[in-house]
């Protein structure tokens, strides 16, 4: 593999990996601040694409990235209305709200499973145009994406240092407790689901503008490719304030895209790469345990080896009588 070689397939993953880091971001609001798993991810990001498409080809492209995040709002809204006010269950809700946003979608998208943007203005597009004469021509892609991440980074940073933003995550630790302090966590959960649905349809909406197309499943998996990079920038940056803990979701994004890429490149056949994926996200989950368990198993080891040689030793001993 050559350095240009190296270096294109470290560009495109970066890309992906700073488009879908805000699904990534999604997840740490929902997953780990507010302790609700949402499985709604993967039609929530299909419809923030579906809805900036349709509303980019109409010739708004900064109006497409309002109405993909708006449209993520009444995703999270009805998956956080299901699981408080209707009695269902938070893995159960998101099914249902993921299976129900198909047909939605497909309405979205005109009745087709597809919508083509070849010659649609979109924000990389416009970037394009502003950064042609500058030392960044051809960087427009990364620069946008950027742009989105450190907007969501510094939001989350902002938001959850407020009063609301605390008792989401008071509400994701003790929802009992909350309760009993007077807060109604029915609204920080609706909230909180709300601003992480927002975060999925924005990426939904962006890889949708850079890939000038949409296809119905455009975010098929992508709930399973966000939990990944979640528990790798975890094991990274699992430490800190959260800042910190969000920069190794964005880290964690990055490093899953570039082993897919790099899987690409060696040829890898396309559905291989769900199997990676899974792959991944086992090793994520099981990498902290094994170290931590790892001083027992060691001694564990030690000793049934040193059992084994004293047994060997005996039975020497007895031979040689």
């Amino acid at each position: 593999m050559t350095l240009a070689t190296a270096l294109s397939l470290g560009e495109t993953a970066l890309k992906l990996g700073l488009i879908c880091s805000l699904t990534v971001l999604a997840l740490f609001l929902s997953y780990s601040m507010l302790n609700v798993c949402d499985l709604s991810t993967d039609g929530c990001f299909t419809f923030g694409a579906a809805v900036g498409a349709a509303v980019a080809v109409s010739g708004h492209p900064f109006l497409s990235i309002i109405a993909a995040m708006l449209a993520g709002i009444c995703s999270g809204f009805v998956t956080g209305f299901f699981q408080t006010k209707m009695g269902v269950d938070s893995l159960l809700a998101g099914i249902i709200v993921n299976t129900g946003l198909y047909s939605i979608n497909i309405a979205v998208m005109g009745g087709s499973s597809l919508i083509n943007m070849n010659r649609t203005e979109t924000v990389f597009s416009m970037m394009k145009d502003v950064l042609a004469d500058t030392p960044l021509k051809g960087r427009a892609d990364i620069l946008v994406a950027l742009i989105a991440v450190a907007a969501v980074i510094a939001f989350l940073v902002v938001f959850l240092k407020t009063r609301l933003g605390l008792a989401i995550r008071a509400t994701g630790n003790n929802a009992d407790m909350v309760k009993s302090s007077s807060i109604n966590p029915v609204f920080t959960t609706i909230v909180g689901l709300c601003i992480a649905n927002s975060f999925t349809a924005l990426s939904g909406c962006l890889l949708s503008q850079s890939q000038k197309s949409v296809d119905i499943n455009i975010g098929q998996g992508m709930v399973t490719i966000a939990l990944a990079s979640l528990l790798i920038g975890g094991t990274i940056l699992g430490k800190g304030g959260i800042f910190v803990r969000a920069v190794g979701m964005v880290l964690g994004s990055f490093i899953f895209r570039l082993v897919y890429t790099v899987a690409l490149r060696f040829n890898m056949p396309a559905f291989m790469l769900k199997l990676v994926s899974s792959v991944i996200v086992i090793l994520a989950i099981s990498g902290p345990y094994l170290k931590r368990q790892w001083p027992q198993l060691k001694r564990r080891m030690t000793h049934k080896k040193g059992r084994i040689l004293s047994h060997a030793e005996a039975f020497t001993y007895f031979q040689n009588l």
